[in-house]
């Protein structure tokens, strides 16, 4: 028998805090999937957001792929396990093996493990995840009946207007009851799957693609319809939309994912639009909404939510809030680019560092810092248009400063050719980082609305004019090796430089005819002239055409793109693996004070407690306006309760009127409400129809009356011939 399929121990599950030996088989997002070797290879977890409880900053420095190793046991969930049948029994030990070289390190270090991430924010039992089979059975049934709504291609109207003809109430109904009662809550998340597998066919089908691109966006709307149908909120936000979910494929389980994540990854603007999601996504903005300490795959309400008390909410984690995380992101930002400008405009004529530059500086080292630190924990993920940014404009600063570093080693006196020479190129550079510095600003401003819009349509923009910069690669490549080899044949003499410079005029609309009049008579200005003819008339108005265009398809549904971004931005603060949220230059006092000389050996209880004092300190005037703000929102969510109304509704003008008034609309013998609903139009069908509505009840009711007069006309008849 194999070692690595059987059972050693009697008992079906392991023992909690009892010692088993794990075969790693999969590394994924959520962290590492292993096989229990003396358990019969039962599958187990080690999660990631447990192993950031010891500060552990990679899951990848501990454990490999295909080795063994000895963990503890944290949690079994024994029921998970049964509710699993088939191949694909599980026994989810989901919670933490501690991870060490040997038995005896486990033991020693074993209570500091149990110590949770997160404030415990509620006592109710944690519910089971779904099985990823009965998952993708869903996502399939849901597949089967898209393809059947959408048989062939429509036009997207048809599939989007709210009196859809074909996303009906009885599609919506049908949709709700694919997972039945147990399993509906993963009934957007199958939608979603489904609106995915619909985009993966239609690029390996070409052909089919307009139809499949109406499957996608009916999945959208479904969701969209479902999610805004739902009058129970809290179940909407916790378990259909925040609550992470799996799907087979090729047989092995997906890393969990919930709809909030998922729709923004895929782009979902009709899902993202709707006013549940907008909702949801405004708990986890505010805070409203934390992630469970105890099970990661859910969210729970934040414990002091309705607590007047002013120092309840004095407490250093709730620095994790998206909206605190952001105010404070700007507020330095604005710091950074105030300090910037003093230094530009206060150019020091001996080169010394004085203080303005020093905090600039040390600002850019915990900025660098800090793109280095979420570069390794989370890898080319990270890469993006925003971060390579950042880090040119850091790197040019750290150049400016290396630079100054060298002028004020050169020489002490402050006449010295080698130290001014020094001195003026690290001036050089910082000032060709102004345009970055003001640009920058863009990247923390865009979770508001206007600043927000606009960075959307460049962004569209952007994207639409790589095809323009393809075509330009092209054309300047082909142009450049014919003008060298006119070069060649002519004098042989080096005019690259020459060249390049006149290409790029003309690319900026300057085109330097007299440059290439003597250059290869009269092959040079001839290509010349057929260059600029490319790239001035056709190149650069496809250009503007793509523009147009781009901003046209945008510009429509622009709103949703900036709930879209805005949903984005939220998620990025909720996914920060951190436990401790210190943002830059804050960074460089967690580094400094507390990783370096405490983490490597302090017990972790003390190590969190530290951590907690350090944040109280430094986050002191921030948490003395949060608290505030949230004592605010605890009177405001109470008065909203004792009056039945959601915990976000703010009471309008014109509600505050009705009271007073004594006019709401909600008494039907009001005679004016009696009067509107006689007169109001029906929007639920059209004209046309209305009309062949009216002929068919006049076509009924003449009918009858024919029908009535023939039996009278009858009983006439049959009386006349009784009486004879």
């Amino acid at each position: 028998m194999s070692l690595t399929n059987c059972r050693f121990y009697e008992e079906k599950y392991p023992e909690v805090d009892s010692f088993v030996m794990v075969n790693v088989k999969q590394i994924a997002e959520m962290g590492a999937y292993v096989k229990l070797l003396e358990y019969d290879n039962i599958d187990g977890m080690i999660l990631l957001s447990e192993l950031s409880r010891r500060r552990i900053r990679s899951i990848q420095k501990l454990i490999r792929i295909g080795r063994n190793e000895v963990v503890v046991v944290l949690r079994v969930d024994k029921e998970k396990g049964m509710r699993r049948t088939s191949v694909y029994e599980i026994c989810t030990a989901m919670g933490f093996w501690s991870l060490f070289e040997n038995r005896a390190n486990a033991l020693n270090r074993l209570h500091g493990e149990h110590r949770p991430l997160l404030p415990a924010y509620t006592a109710d039992e944690i519910s089971p995840a779904l099985p990823a089979k009965e998952v993708t059975k869903i996502a399939l049934r849901l597949k089967y009946q898209i393809e059947q709504v959408i048989p062939y291609e429509l036009q997207q109207s048809l599939i989007t207007n709210p009196n859809s003809i074909v996303i009906t109430k009885n599609v919506i109904r049908t949709t709700k009851e694919a997972g039945g009662e147990e399993y509906r809550a993963c009934v957007l998340f199958c939608l979603l799957v489904c609106q995915k597998w619909f985009h993966t066919e239609g690029l390996h089908a070409l052909w089919d693609s307009p139809l499949c691109d109406c499957r996608a966006l009916a999945c959208q709307v479904i969701a969209k319809k479902l999610i805004e149908s739902e009058e129970d909120q809290e179940w909407l936000h916790k378990e259909a939309l925040l609550k992470r979910y799996s799907i087979l494929r090729k047989g092995e389980v997906t890393p969990p994912v919930n709809v909030v994540e998922r729709a923004v990854d895929m782009h979902s603007l009709y899902i993202i639009g709707s006013s549940g999601y907008q909702k949801c996504i405004q708990g986890l903005w505010r805070g409203w909404l934390v992630q469970d300490d105890r099970e990661p795959s859910r969210f729970v309400d934040y414990e002091n939510k309705i607590n007047t008390s002013y120092w309840a909410h004095f407490d250093p984690d709730r620095m994790r809030v998206p909206l605190y995380q952001n105010a404070l992101l700007i507020f330095f930002s604005l710091l950074y680019l105030a300090l910037y400008t003093n230094v530009i405009n206060t150019v020091n004529p001996d080169g010394d560092i004085d203080v303005a530059e020093g905090i600039l500086y040390t600002m850019t080292l915990s900025y660098l810092c800090d793109e280095f630190s979420k570069i390794i924990k989370i890898g080319k993920y990270y890469i993006g248009f925003w971060n390579v940014f950042n880090f040119t404009l850091f790197s040019l600063l750290a150049v400016s400063f290396v630079l100054r570093m060298a002028a004020l080693a050169q020489s002490s006196n402050v006449d010295d050719a080698q130290r001014r020479h020094f001195n003026q190129m690290s001036y050089n550079f910082l000032a060709f980082t102004a345009p970055m510095f003001w640009m920058r600003l863009l990247l923390f401003l865009d979770t508001f609305r206007f600043f927000g819009a606009m960075l959307v349509v460049l962004k569209v923009m952007m994207k639409e004019s790589l095809i323009f910069f393809a075509l330009l690669f092209v054309v300047l490549v082909g142009f450049f090796q014919g003008f060298i080899g006119l070069n060649n044949t002519e004098l042989a003499v080096p005019v690259t430089s020459k060249i390049l410079k006149g290409m790029a005029n003309s690319i900026m609309q300057s085109p330097d005819f007299d440059a290439f009049e003597d250059f290869a008579p009269p092959f040079g200005i001839l290509l010349y002239y057929v260059f600029n003819f490319i790239v001035m008339i056709v190149l650069l108005n496809i250009l503007i055409a793509l523009y147009n265009s781009s901003y046209e398809d945008i510009s429509g549904n622009a709103d949703d793109e900036y709930m879209a971004l805005f949903s984005a931005r939220t998620l990025q603060y909720v996914r920060a693996p951190d436990e401790n949220v210190f943002i830059p230059p804050f960074n460089l006092i967690e580094i400094l004070f507390l990783i370096l000389p405490f983490e490597w050996w302090l017990s972790g209880k003390s190590y969190e407690r530290l951590n907690d004092i350090v944040m109280s300190i430094i986050y002191f005037p921030l948490l003395l306006v949060t608290s505030y703000l949230e004592t605010r929102d605890a009177r405001w969510i109470r008065w909203n309760r004792r009056h039945g109304e959601a915990d976000d509704t703010v009471l309008q003008e014109w509600e505050d009127l009705a009271h007073e008034v004594g006019f709401d609309g909600s008494d039907e013998s009001d005679e004016w409400v009696v009067t509107v609903k006689k007169t109001k139009p029906n929007v639920d069908v059209t004209a046309a129809e209305l009309g062949i509505r009216e002929l068919k009840e006049q076509v009924r009711l003449l009918t009858e009356t024919v029908k009535t007069l023939t039996e009278e006309k009858q009983q006439k008849q049959d009386s006349a011939q009784g009486a004879e």
